[in-house]
């Protein structure tokens, strides 16, 4: 599809959730988040942006991608069964969007929290400056 495009650039991202390992996709139930949601609880997990810019005229690309860590509050089940009826979590990878409600779930982050909203800004930044674009002097 990008080699349609006739000048620009394409973006690509995508974000996951590990915890113990173990890959947190985006759920595909209810039952499957409050699963998540629980063994996510009290404890800490890493977020995981991978990005890749692509600019189809010259074949030029550049594939980076970001890190952070979150940590969970306890969370007791009558909190998980409110949340996950919200329906926030069923299009979240880990079941969880900082962004919205599931910002009181967590108690501390380390790094970027845009990359845990699920696109890592300044590290795009950097990355467009590669293809020469300032994103503030555009």
């Amino acid at each position: 599809m990008a080699d349609r495009l006739g000048r620009g650039l394409v973006l690509g991202a995508d974000t996951v959730v590990i915890h113990a390992g173990a890959t947190l996709e985006k759920p595909g139930d209810a039952a499957e988040a409050r699963k998540m949601l629980a063994v996510l609880a009290g404890e800490w997990h890493e977020v995981y942006t991978g990005l890749a810019l692509v600019e189809p005229v010259s074949g030029n690309s550049l594939v980076e991608h970001e890190r952070t860590r979150v940590k969970f509050r306890h969370l007791p089940p009558d909190e998980i069964e409110a949340y996950v009826r919200t329906g926030e979590p069923l299009d979240k990878a880990g079941a969880y969007g900082i962004q919205g409600l599931g910002a009181v779930l967590v108690e501390r982050i380390e790094g970027c929290y845009t990359n845990v909203v699920g696109l890592p800004l300044a590290r795009l930044a950097v990355m467009l400056r590669e293809f020469g674009l300032d994103v503030l002097r555009m």
